[in-house]
């Protein structure tokens, strides 16, 4: 089983590579080729810093969208989207304007705006994962327990049955959306030991 692992200048990108790597996928290839991604059994967008700045970068490899876009949305290649490479699953961010993402899970990037003035921004450190029960279809996948958070900006998904875990931070956030063959975590599972290795491991088994 091929694993691909797109490059284009993500930060989080050897890390990730390494946590696949020890959760037990044998072929992880980290690649900018539009071909190997189309071709690939399993596809992984990593993803640390600005939307706008992740998503011009990965609009400007050749043919790099497209091949995401047939494998997953037409063939049903299992994806996996982390941090920013989740948040790009959302129809827009609106981190430094206003800007379009790949729209394939409805929703927008907003700022985090807590509930209670002393909850501090950015959202950093180890918090609960809970599962959200309006999206059943994920269960075999995600679990509830802790992970590792690090971000300013969190998704609004447009559909609750998106939503596949929530944690709190001054309010609710998600922590996970999730439809058909796809799935993002805003949680880092290359910072989050056993629990985010675990979740890797899932991943690498799924089924859909």
């Amino acid at each position: 089983m091929t694993i691909a692992l797109i490059d284009y200048g993500a930060g989080n990108l050897h890390s990730v590579h390494n946590a696949l790597r020890k959760a037990g996928a044998e072929n992880v290839v980290i690649t900018a080729d539009a071909d190997i991604v189309a071709k690939a059994d399993r596809i992984v967008l990593p993803g640390v810093g600005a939307f706008r700045a992740c998503r011009d970068a990965l609009v400007a490899i050749p043919g790099m969208v497209d091949a995401m876009n047939d494998a997953v949305n037409q063939r049903g290649t299992p994806f996996l989207g982390v941090c920013v490479g989740m948040q790009l699953l959302a129809d827009a961010g609106e981190e430094f304007g206003r800007h379009e993402g790949l729209g394939w899970i409805p929703g927008t990037v907003r700022l985090i705006e807590p509930t209670d003035p002393t909850v501090k921004v950015p959202h950093m450190g180890w918090n609960d994962v809970v599962l959200n029960g309006a999206n059943s279809g994920i269960s075999a996948l995600i679990e509830a327990g802790e992970a590792y958070f690090l971000h300013s900006y969190h998704y609004e998904a447009a559909d609750p049955a998106h939503v596949a875990a929530v944690t709190d931070h001054g309010g609710p956030l998600v922590a996970a959306v999730a439809r058909d063959t796809i799935i993002g975590c805003q949680f880092h599972p290359e910072k989050s030991q056993r629990y985010g290795l675990s979740f890797l491991s899932r991943f690498l088994d799924w089924r859909p």
